[in-house]
């Protein structure tokens, strides 16, 4: 990736994310709305915006508000970069997120699991030992 290009990608996440944290009146765009990632083309025609939006229940609603908001954002973000060029914004729902807090998820119910089992077998190895001698 090029320094321009590197630059470019850098200040429209910095101007997007600055642009939703001054909210919308849209009544769809709704949630927290977290830019993930910004991806620019090589032609600096287009950048894909992902973004991840909670609760699970308002992510399409607000993915499509945020597209028809898109020309808004980017004459917003072009005026906030002041940018010669300003790429098309496409939003995208980035939902690794999602998958990753579900894989910590799924790890914590295995590593309580494992936990209960040794608990366990070291309740039944203590209820299991002949009792010992008391010396006086």
């Amino acid at each position: 990736m090029s320094h321009r290009l590197e630059q470019l990608t850098s200040a429209i996440d910095r101007g997007v994310r600055e642009v939703i944290a001054r909210g919308f009146s849209d009544p769809r765009i709704a949630g927290l709305i977290t830019v993930t990632e910004v991806r620019v083309l090589q032609d600096l025609s287009q950048a894909f915006i992902l973004v991840s939006v909670l609760p699970q229940e308002k992510q399409e609603l607000t993915l499509h508000g945020l597209e028809s908001a898109a020309p808004f954002i980017r004459r917003e973000v072009g005026d906030i970069i002041n940018a010669r060029t300003m790429p098309q914004l496409t939003f995208r729902l980035d939902t690794s997120l999602k998958k990753q807090a579900a894989v910590l998820k799924d790890l914590d119910r295995v590593r309580e699991q494992i936990e209960q089992s040794d608990a366990q077998r070291a309740l039944a190895d203590e209820t299991n030992k002949p009792p010992q001698d008391l010396q006086t």
